[in-house]
């Protein structure tokens, strides 16, 4: 009989303590968690928001959901944060905790935070896209997909190159489809013996033949570059569409060799003469 007396005493005193707990905890965690729901609400809102003006923007495409989601997830800590502080979570020594705790991670992580940074400012400042044919850290090739930490791209001869953003944003680098018209330089040299004038008029009439070569922004130049050791050598220089280069480029090349050959001018290479003197004692 005592015993069951004493169980309902030490059963009583255990509900007072939790309706103690109940009326002094109660608002609290109820407020936390109203926080938690409408602060995440407002959260995937703002994301929302912020998505809907990067796309006004014009921003590139794969920058738009890294931000808004980097946006969501950083309002979602606050509101976690506050959400513990308003059930009396001491945050100073937590926030401290958190401080340190990504001051170890950041430095582990260096080289792919940079890349990160990197990647950020590759996709904001925009000096290549998708599709340009570019050269940097002594790679060159048409870019397929530029990436948080990495971009891709492919070489003319169908390799796969991946690059990290950190040190592709800090190199210099060379983009060859930013400009709509480009110039090609080419150098031919004849003999000294052959006719500069002659050689021009042939050059001149194979340019003609050539209708993607540009007037704008400069009309063709062939001028006598330099006097080599075997050779008189042109600077011929032709303005043409981004998408024609190579086109001029190589067929170019390939019409001026047989052109002087057709008109009888040599085109010398490297030679060195050898005279031997016969000394008889």
């Amino acid at each position: 009989m005592n015993e069951t007396i004493q169980q309902l005493e030490g059963m009583e005193k255990y509900l007072e303590q939790i309706k103690e707990m109940a009326i002094q905890y109660g608002p609290k965690v109820i407020g936390a968690i109203l926080v938690l729901i409408i602060g995440f609400k407002i959260a995937s809102v703002v994301a929302k928001q912020v998505r809907k003006a990067l796309n006004k923007g014009k921003f590139d495409d794969s920058l738009v959901p890294f931000i808004s989601s980097l946006v969501a997830s950083l309002l979602k800590v606050l509101v976690v944060i506050s959400a513990m502080g308003m059930l009396g979570i001491e945050m100073t020594s937590f926030i401290a905790i958190l401080g340190a705790a990504g001051l170890a991670i950041g430095m582990a992580l260096s080289g792919t935070l940079q890349n990160f940074a990197g990647g950020v400012m590759i996709l904001v400042f925009k000096p290549f896209q998708v599709g340009d044919f570019i050269e940097a850290n002594g790679q060159m090739g048409v870019i397929k997909e530029i990436q948080i930490f990495n971009t891709i791209m492919t070489t003319v001869d169908n390799k796969r190159i991946i690059i990290p953003n950190g040190g592709l944003s800090n190199s210099t680098m060379t983009n060859f489809s930013s400009e709509p018209v480009r110039r090609v330089d080419f150098t031919f040299g004849i003999g000294y013996g052959d006719d500069i004038d002659k050689a021009k008029k042939v050059m001149f009439e194979e340019i003609a033949k050539f209708p993607q070569i540009l007037k704008i922004p400069a009309e063709p130049f062939i001028g006598v570059s330099e006097l080599a050791d075997s050779s008189v050598n042109f600077a011929v220089r032709v303005w043409v569409k981004g998408a024609d280069y190579w086109d001029v480029f190589f067929g170019m090349n390939e019409n001026v060799k047989k052109a002087f050959d057709a008109n009888n001018i040599s085109i010398p290479f490297p030679q060195t003469d050898v005279h031997i003197f016969n000394e008889t004692k």
